[in-house]
């Protein structure tokens, strides 16, 4: 069986990227600055490995944020030991990838659903 490969990218195209394999871990954050990042109630995010991980195009970063320098899309989040991938960002949708964790609860909007057996934190895991 071969390993599974996700794409995504930017909304004009010019940054893409891949990943490979499974992420190690998934979930949703509801703190300020993913708040702001996504213009949403929160991010739904998924940490890989940097060896699994290969963009192409030219991104800027941002207090450890990447994102397109042409339209503005953030993507990924690159540090020595993960790449947290935007999920919203990937071509699949949906992409089948469910929140295993809920960081930052105490933000939550109590208008979103309980996702049934997945543990919320009042702030980071």
């Amino acid at each position: 069986m071969s390993e599974i490969t996700r794409s995504g990218g930017c909304l004009c195209g010019a940054l893409r990227y891949e990943v490979r394999g499974e992420p190690y871990k998934s979930g949703l954050c509801h703190c300020a600055d993913c708040r702001k990042v996504t213009g949403s109630a929160f991010l739904h995010y998924a940490d890989w490995r940097p060896h699994q991980f290969t963009s192409t195009g030219e991104y800027k970063t941002f207090a450890g944020r990447s994102f397109c320098p042409t339209c503005g899309s953030h993507t990924f989040n690159l540090s020595d030991d993960q790449v947290e991938i935007h999920l919203g960002t990937l071509d699949e949708a949906p992409n089948k990838i469910r929140p295993e964790i809920e960081g930052w609860a105490i933000r939550r909007e109590p208008w979103l659903p309980v996702i049934p057996s997945v543990p919320m934190f009042p702030r980071d895991p």
